[in-house]
């Protein structure tokens, strides 16, 4: 595959990204990747070369670039404190507007099929690939452990589960249920908001799995939980997007 670092025009702003794509010839399905509370670091920046690995010209912006330009840290406790920091200064404006621009950049690059664009998102992620899901042009989104999608919004508005009806696309949603910060019942709202507006949906809960389950930097990484994850993203991007079987 090709990786490159890239910037995303969006008016005046010039927002960070990690763009990996497939070297064939053709068109592909895109990804957009939404990153953790940390930063478009180096586990985001494999999880983009994973995607690309798939078959997808994968992106991943920086969403944070308003706040903390070219931000990227580790795991420690410290890094938790100041990942927080910097979510709860984003607004779900500039944060769908920002994603807006990258399907933008996407869907004028000459290898992308420009009507088959997801995107999959962790963590603080996980919350924003769930406002992504609303944006007319992502037909598949895989949302992995988004805290807060019932009763929080960055900006602090209505609640995010609130933009449900702005849903068109398909949404897989993940978590663990050893995951401190996503309760049982906010789990069961989130589905029963996804059924009562009829989105195209799965839920996947993963006993025992907690926070960060998918990252195999942190300690709560789940090998096992992780890799049916994975297989169940694979399933939607093909199933939803599309997929030609890359040779990298």
């Amino acid at each position: 595959m090709h990786t490159s670092h890239i910037t995303i025009p969006n008016g005046d702003l010039q927002i960070d990204a990690y763009l990996a794509q497939p070297t064939d010839e053709g068109a592909f399905p895109a990804v957009i990747v939404i990153q953790e509370i940390f930063g478009v670091n180096a586990h985001i920046r494999e999880v983009t070369e994973r995607v690309a690995s798939m078959g997808y010209v994968a992106i991943a912006p920086a969403i944070y670039q308003r706040q903390a330009p070219g931000f990227e840290i580790g795991y420690s406790p410290e890094d938790v404190v100041l990942g927080r920091k910097y979510k709860e200064q984003t607004h779900v404006d500039q944060l769908l507007s920002d994603l807006t621009a990258a399907i933008a950049y996407l869907q004028h690059m000459p290898n992308v099929r420009s009507e088959a664009i997801g995107c999959i998102g962790f963590c603080f992620g996980g919350h924003v690939a769930y406002l992504a899901a609303t944006l007319p042009q992502i037909k598949a989104t895989a949302s992995f452990y988004g805290a807060g999608i019932p009763t929080w919004c960055p900006g602090n508005g209505a609640p995010t589960i609130t933009y449900t009806p702005r849903i068109a696309g398909t949404l897989y949603a993940f978590f663990g249920t050893d995951d401190p910060s996503i309760p049982p019942e906010h789990i069961a709202e989130i589905e029963l908001a996804l059924q009562q507006n009829q989105v195209s949906h799965r839920i996947f809960q993963y006993p025992g799995a907690q926070h960060g389950f998918c990252c195999d930097r942190r300690a709560s990484y789940d090998a096992a939980s992780a890799e049916d994850a994975w297989q169940r993203v694979e399933t939607l991007f093909h199933d939803v997007l599309g997929q030609s079987p890359p040779k990298l």
